[in-house]
C-alpha cells in the first residue's frame, strides 16, 4: 500500500521534512517513490511547500495519507482543491476558494497564538485563607437564618 508520510531530515534538533509517497513497508527515510513537497515546523507559522496536483494524482490513486500529512494537506488546502475538482468547478473558482481558505486558517493561527499568549501570560490570583474565613460565617449566618424562619 502506498502512504503519503513525512520523511525526516535537517540536523538534531532542528528536523525538517519532506512529504513523500511511500511504500508503507519502508523504513522511515528509506526510499521513496515520489517527493511531493517539504515541511519545517521550525518557523512560525510553518513553512509548507507543496506540488499540490502530485498530492492529488496519489490520493486519488488510493494512497493513505497519515494524520499529520492529511492536517498538513487540509490546511494548504489541498483537500479542498480535490474535492472542488469532483464537483466539476473550473480552475478559476477553485483558486479563489482554495485561497480565501488559507487566509481563514491562517487568521486562525494568529487568533490561537493570541489567546495562547494571552492564557500563559495572565499571573494566577491566589486567594488567602484569610478572605476565605471571611465569607464562610456570612453564608452560615444567612443560612441559619432561612432555617429559623
Amino acid at each position: 500500500m502506498v502512504k503519503l508520510r513525512l520523511r525526516r531530515k535537517g540536523r538534531k534538533g532542528y528536523p525538517v521534512y519532506d512529504v513523500v509517497a511511500v511504500d508503507s513497508r519502508r523504513k522511515r527515510d528509506g526510499s521513496y517513490i515520489e517527493r511531493l513537497g517539504y515541511y519545517d515546523p521550525n518557523t512560525s507559522p510553518n513553512t509548507v511547500k507543496l506540488d499540490d496536483n502530485r498530492a492529488i494524482y496519489w490520493l486519488n490513486e488510493g494512497a493513505q495519507p497519515t494524520l499529520t500529512v492529511k492536517n498538513i494537506f487540509s490546511y494548504e488546502g489541498v483537500l479542498l482543491k480535490r474535492a472542488l475538482l469532483f464537483k466539476g468547478l473550473d480552475e478559476d473558482q477553485i483558486e479563489e476558494q482554495v485561497t480565501k481558505h488559507k487566509e481563514n486558517a491562517l487568521a486562525r493561527h494568529d487568533r490561537l497564538k493570541k489567546s495562547r499568549k494571552a492564557k500563559n501570560a495572565k499571573p494566577a490570583v491566589e486567594e488567602t485563607p484569610e478572605a476565605e474565613a471571611e465569607e464562610a460565617p456570612e453564608a452560615t449566618t444567612e443560612e441559619s437564618t432561612d432555617s429559623a424562619e
